[in-house]
């Protein structure tokens, strides 16, 4: 098949050739590493980088006639709130592509909005209240610590240690901070000890694949337990992580009861944030084996050798398979809609 992959870059001007050398040169992208796979599993790729300019991306589409577009996008001028932008722009286009829709991204970005639904479907999700800049920060009537984080951010950004706060003062303060850091609205949610879990579903429909379970572990000795957070040092400094003994590894034993548990919710938010292809979920599991859905990702990593390909290499596809999954995903999805 053809196969268009599209995503934001920062490099402006690059056409299909400069990026098909940087796949050339094992460039660790995730556009880069999805392309290699489709490649190598005997597609006609077109790599479509957008550095500002849509118009452009239209024109690469017409000219290759993809048959199918594998949306790689991560935010658009390097601000990921965007990211819903390519999704809307490849809809009103009538493109075929791969991952959720504009409505399921933006959903699912907004914290507040996507814990509603959640809660709507019966879903267990932390005690939480938003607010807005210019609005008085007086403490919810859920106890301390809380954690405040940027409503609309992914990945982590905004959380830190100071995230989490035991008094109306810090509260304050950390509200304010990211009202002036990230110039958005701040969530608050009471903060819930447990093991941190990571959960991804491949598929659409009744028909989804729970994937083996990700742990984020925490080094007892080195941390206390309101520390043990994904904040972005605990996901992404490898120095950090090695000095607080912290180890993404698949889940040690979970209670029957729990996987049911998270088998079920996983499915019911799946469906209820209207996600498709691939997503995933962001998990508390408490020491009586309630499970509480703190996010849920629409567009999680899909570069090599994080969470949601590793897990299904866990499950037995090795990365070039995962990503035909995902093309075989999408297109049986949309071959059923119309």
């Amino acid at each position: 098949m053809k196969v268009a992959v599209v995503f934001d870059t920062p490099w402006e001007g690059w056409e299909d050739a400069d990026f098909k050398r940087e796949v050339e040169a094992h460039v660790e992208e995730a556009e880069y590493e999805v392309a290699e796979a489709l490649m190598a599993n005997g597609h006609d790729v077109r790599l479509v980088g957008v550095h500002d300019d849509f118009p452009h991306l239209l024109e690469r589409l017409a000219d290759f006639g993809p048959d199918l577009v594998f949306n790689c996008a991560e935010g658009f001028q390097e601000d990921a709130t965007l990211d819903y932008v390519f999704a809307g722009v490849l809809e009103a286009e009538g493109y075929r592509y791969t991952g959720s829709p504009p409505f399921a991204l933006l959903l699912t970005r907004d914290k507040a909005a996507s814990k509603k639904v959640l809660a709507f479907h019966g879903i267990r999700v932390p005690g939480f209240v938003t607010y807005r800049a210019g609005e008085p920060v007086t403490p919810p009537d859920f106890a301390f610590p809380m954690i405040v984080k940027p409503l609309e951010e992914d990945a982590s950004v905004g959380i830190s240690q100071a995230s989490v706060v035991q008094s109306a003062d810090a509260l304050a303060e950390r509200v304010r901070f990211v009202h002036d850091r990230f110039q958005q609205t701040a969530i608050v949610e009471e903060f819930l000890d447990g093991r941190e879990l990571y959960v991804s579903v491949l598929g659409n429909g009744d028909d989804l694949e729970i994937l083996p379970i990700v742990e984020m572990t925490f080094d007892k000795a080195k941390t206390r337990p309101v520390e043990r957070i994904a904040t972005r040092l605990a996901k992404w400094d490898v120095p950090y992580r090695d000095r607080k003994g912290i180890k993404n590894v698949f889940a040690r034993p979970i209670a029957q009861i729990a996987r049911e548990r998270i088998d079920a919710i996983c499915r019911t938010a799946f469906r209820a944030l209207e996600l498709r292809d691939y997503a995933r979920f962001d998990l508390r599991l408490t020491s009586d084996n309630e499970v509480w859905v703190l996010e849920a990702n629409a567009n999680p990593y899909i570069s090599f050798g994080h969470d949601t390909p590793n897990a299904a290499e866990k499950a037995g596809m090795d990365y070039y398979e995962f990503i035909e999954h995902i093309v075989r995903e999408a297109l049986s999805r949309d071959d059923a809609a119309r």
